[in-house]
């Protein structure tokens, strides 16, 4: 079957033809010097009849040789060409194997370090990236189905029983306000969802510009002041009062946002939110801590995931899409990200290259 397909494919074709090439190219060199050799002879010796057995050994030699090169050429081209379909066979059976069962096939290695090994490691860590993207997006699909389960559940019943209720204004009035803070959370979930993917393409980064990075958190701060009161916790601000940094301010303020949101909503009740802008050498940083009971440490590269929530069972408010904004943000801005335990707690900060 392999020496088959060997012999039917491109590879041998072409190993073939070069070689053979190379073997014409051989054999009229040895004709020029078999000519020349016998034009020098008659030259110097004359015509004369002993040349005659002389002249039919070269060309048997000639003739055997021809041969010989023609043979080696088409074996030379099949133990070449079968080692290049034997491996490009292993990648086109894997390659079957996961269009039928799934991805977690990978190609075989034989350990050789060749050029070929070097694209079957490329492949299967192509096909590792794929299949983690896949579960990834299994993930997300269940996390949205659950998502949205709940209030789309929880609008057809209300209308439900409305229907089969006898008309009552402010019964339907409270119905309608209800249904309409659960589309609006559904809205925006949507919303949310568009925007990172719109800040993941760069779509935003014609609005970049100088901006101080003290005076977005000072406005982040303000507006989340009455919220950290109702929850009993201290908001403050401090670090430097000019933190220059070239960004899209209102996508800035929307990561700031969530970060300050989370520590508030996650945070020790009673407890204290410090928000942290500072110029350093490198950029600028800023930085938001707790005093809750933080992320666990296997956790903390899942956080940024889509509807990734610490709270499996999904039944606590919110989507688990704020920090995957803040992530989307950060990459935008060429920011790095950083958790650090403060025992207890947990800091979110956030590094800005300098330009």
């Amino acid at each position: 079957m392999l020496l088959a397909k060997t012999l039917k494919s491109s590879t041998f074709r072409l190993a073939l033809i070069a070689i053979a090439t190379f073997g014409l190219i051989v054999s009229g060199i040895i004709a020029y010097v078999y000519f020349a050799t016998l034009a020098y002879v008659r030259g110097r010796v004359g015509d004369v009849g002993g040349h005659d057995s002389f002249a039919a050994t070269i060309e048997l030699a000639l003739i055997a040789f021809a041969v010989l090169l023609l043979v080696l050429a088409g074996v030379a081209a099949v133990l070449v060409t079968r080692r290049t379909v034997g491996r490009i066979e292993q990648i086109n059976a894997t390659s079957r194997a996961i269009m039928l069962s799934g991805l977690d096939q990978r190609i075989p290695l034989r350990g050789s370090h060749d050029e070929w090994d070097r694209v079957a490691e490329n492949l299967n860590q192509m096909l590792d990236r794929i299949e983690t993207l896949m579960g990834e997006v299994k993930q997300v699909s269940d996390n949205v189905a659950h998502d949205l389960r709940t209030p789309l559940t929880r609008m057809r019943g209300r209308l439900e029983k409305a229907y089969h209720a006898p008309r009552d204004s402010e019964a339907d009035a409270a119905l309608i306000g209800d249904t309409i803070a659960d589309l609006d959370a559904v809205l925006g979930m949507f919303t949310s969802i568009t925007r990172i993917s719109e800040i993941e393409t760069r779509a935003r980064k014609g609005a970049f510009r100088e901006l101080n990075l003290t005076e977005i958190a000072g406005e982040v701060v303000e507006l989340y002041d009455a919220a950290a009161e109702q929850n009993g916790t201290d908001l403050i601000l401090a670090g430097d009062s000019d933190v220059p940094v070239t960004g899209d301010r209102d996508l800035l303020f929307d990561a700031i946002s969530n970060l300050v949101d989370n520590a508030i909503k996650h945070g020790r009740a009673k407890g204290r939110v410090l928000v942290t802008c500072k110029a350093v050498e490198s950029g600028a940083v800023i930085s938001v801590a707790d005093d809750g009971p933080g992320i666990p440490a296997d956790q903390r590269d899942h956080v940024f995931k889509r509807f990734y929530r610490l709270e499996q069972s999904r039944y606590a408010p919110g989507n688990g899409l704020g920090l995957s904004l803040v992530a989307a943000v950060s990459r935008l801005h060429g920011a790095a990200i950083e958790l650090s335990d403060t025992a207890p707690g947990l800091v979110f900060k956030l590094t800005f290259p300098r330009d």
